[in-house]
């Protein structure tokens, strides 16, 4: 099957500035000399004749004399400016071929009902901010939260899990309390002044032996959970001041020292491998580490540690941390790519990738993700701008080879492939596919608004066909959802493709527009209350201001109420969302704490709260500060 992009040019750009577009002189010329009967009439005498001769000798000098830049600005921009300005190169020389080549583009600009004044983009958005359905919409996702930590408290306090319908704790993830680690900095943000003192008394009184005491990990889940929450935690209470909470919790100084505690024996994980890409599987009391038994680590796991460890070198002062890291991506980038794409799988003894699949849902997606984030974090510094340009040849790779459209409604999405480029492809995409419009989204802006990039030509023609396919595949997300009996999304879902097509695999909801573009299968119908499509709204309506991302949101979490809440406290994975009333599952994943509901909540609120172009956050929702935005704790 041939691998056609999908038509993302200047014609989705709601307005090209399309008057400001250069023509060749000589088009202009022949145009004119074409277009009009009196230059017809006046070659005719031999007035028209000497004024003819007299115009072309003219262009003779001008192409002659014509000075023009030596160097040129493509596309009207210099990438790796941290300010994202437009860097003006001058220079001189009489070039006959330089007068002859197409000028830079202009940046875009905002139509002209877009245009306003700073005050009247202030004044809408102070609207937007105070409009009281959504601030009381965001107490309900708080009281969501704290009934989900009630549930939690009482059954399962300092276990990893509650398994909300049987009433008791499980530890899946090494035993550190990964649910109290993971919904701290929710708390924090919600202003759950009891939930924050509560899981920051148990954090100081217990992780800490935990950690020393504690077998087998996963070096990434590890990281992203409880080291990200922590190092999280650290920043909100101490330079945030607990986000204006009033709590109770330990000293700041407690999170960061247990960070540590922590960050010291994962780092073997590192320190024992042969090569930069470090063990998947970290013995903390030893501390060890060793391969995964099929010797493999995945793609996104060793490629999605280095915000939280850069974090902690800059809080801690020790670059250790950071230099283990980022060793992962320096060796990345020196490794070969199908148009920016990598395979899911790498080697930690040989330090090549293994196999060929290429996907970005499960042990894909997160590497793309820290590319971009990374190199946010570091402020956009030159020497990481690596990671940015691998960024953009992923997302380039990723128009050209993995989005098609549905039919028979043209739902636009990210399939697999899984034999590499020369396979065939599969109209598969995971829900964890969902966090692509989010980043997408913030790569296209740097974390400001559409609105202000636009206003301040930040922006250009390859970032908004990012945007546009971010919008496009945000809908798809959102359709995964309304396209359900309950009005939740499946794990995986496939869509109807001329090529590929299952009857009687529905989502149950006939009376949506797309009941029949999307297929799920059978083994494919459980919800784990995931985040990644709420990610997507949620940043999304930070960089568009499009209410429709609010709207879409709030539907997903009136159905996560409607079928997961389970009275006694708590919310339930289900295991068929196209069932009514649906299966529970019996577990409820950290991620419904630190990630679903924190961004739902986010959603809702105040959009100056945790600013995109001052905070990153982590593939686990931790947000961690842009370095040199924020004051150090």
């Amino acid at each position: 099957m041939s691998s056609k992009s999908l038509p993302y040019s200047k014609k989705d750009v709601h307005y090209d500035n399309a008057k400001f577009r250069h023509r060749s002189f000589v088009k202009m010329i022949s145009q004119s000399l074409h277009t009009s009967n009196v230059k017809h009439h006046c070659m005719s005498c031999s007035t028209g004749k000497f004024l003819f001769l007299i115009m072309i000798f003219g262009v003779a000098y001008l192409m002659l004399t014509h000075t023009s830049p030596t160097n040129s600005v493509t596309g009207g921009f210099v990438k790796g400016s941290k300010n994202n300005s437009v860097e003006h190169i001058t220079g001189g020389g009489i070039r006959f071929g330089n007068f002859l080549r197409k000028p830079p583009r202009l940046p875009p600009q905002l139509p002209p009902d877009e245009k306003g004044s700073n005050g009247n983009l202030v004044h809408e958005r102070r609207k937007l901010n105070s409009d009281p359905k959504w601030i009381a919409r965001q107490q309900d996702v708080k009281k969501a939260f704290i009934h989900a930590w009630s549930g939690y408290k009482k059954y399962a306090m300092g276990y990893d899990e509650l398994m909300p319908v049987s009433k008791h704790g499980v530890d899946g993830l090494g035993g550190l309390g990964a649910t109290v680690v993971d919904a701290l900095d929710t708390a924090m943000i919600m202003s759950a002044d009891e939930v924050v003192s509560e899981a920051g008394l148990w954090i100081e009184a217990h992780l800490s032996n935990r950690i020393n005491q504690t077998g087998q990990v996963n070096l990434f889940e590890t990281t992203i959970r409880v080291l990200g929450g922590l190092l999280s935690a650290y920043h909100l209470s101490s330079v945030e001041k607990g986000m204006d909470s009033t709590h109770k919790g330990p000293k700041p100084v407690v999170y960061l020292e247990t960070a540590k505690i922590l960050a010291d024996r994962l780092l073997s994980g590192f320190t024992s491998s042969p090569t930069a890409i470090p063990f998947g599987d970290v013995v903390l009391r030893d501390p060890s580490a060793h391969p995964a038994p099929d010797g493999r680590s995945s793609t996104s796991e060793v490629s999605s540690l280095q915000l939280e460890f850069n974090y902690l070198s800059s809080v801690s002062g020790d670059p250790k941390y950071s230099v283990e890291a980022m060793k992962v991506l320096e060796h990345m980038k020196t490794l070969p790519k199908v148009e920016g794409l990598v395979p899911i799988f790498i080697n930690p003894s040989t330090g090549e990738f293994s196999g060929e699949n290429i996907r970005l849902g499960s042990r894909g997606d997160s590497y793309y993700e820290y590319l971009l984030k990374v190199w946010l974090q570091k402020n956009q510094e030159s020497n990481v701008t690596y990671l940015y340009d691998m960024y953009e040849e992923a997302m380039k790779g990723v128009r050209h080879l993995l989005v098609r459209k549905s039919i028979p409604n043209g739902l636009v999405f990210v399939g697999e492939l899984p034999y590499g480029s020369e396979g065939s492809f599969s109209p598969k995409m995971d829900h964890l596919v969902c966090f692509l419009p989010g980043t997408l989204a913030l790569g296209a802006t740097k974390g400001i608004t559409k609105k202000k990039a636009m206003t301040d030509s930040v922006i250009n023609f390859e970032d908004l066909k990012n945007l546009k396919l971010a919008e496009d595949l945000a809908k798809t997300c959102f359709e995964m959802y309304s396209v359900t009996s309950t009005g939740l999304a499946p794990e995986i879902a496939y869509f109807h493709t001329e090529e590929f097509s299952e009857g009687g695999l529905d989502g149950g909801n006939k009376s949506s527009e797309y009941v029949n573009d999307i297929i799920i299968k059978p083994a494919d119908r459980h919800n784990l209350l995931r985040p990644e499509t709420v990610e997507s709204l949620f940043v999304l309506y930070r960089i568009t201001e499009d209410p429709k991302y609010r709207e879409w949101g709030w539907q997903i979490f009136e159905a996560f109420e409607k079928y997961t809440r389970i009275d006694t406290g708590g919310y339930s994975s289900l295991d068929d969302v196209t069932a009514i009333p649906p299966h529970k599952r019996d577990k409820m994943e950290t991620f419904f704490l630190g990630e679903t509901l924190k961004y739902l909540y986010l959603l809702f609120g105040d959009s100056s709260v945790l600013p995109l172009d001052k905070f990153v956050f982590n593939t686990e929702a931790h947000p961690i500060p842009v370095e040199g935005t924020t004051k150090r704790g």
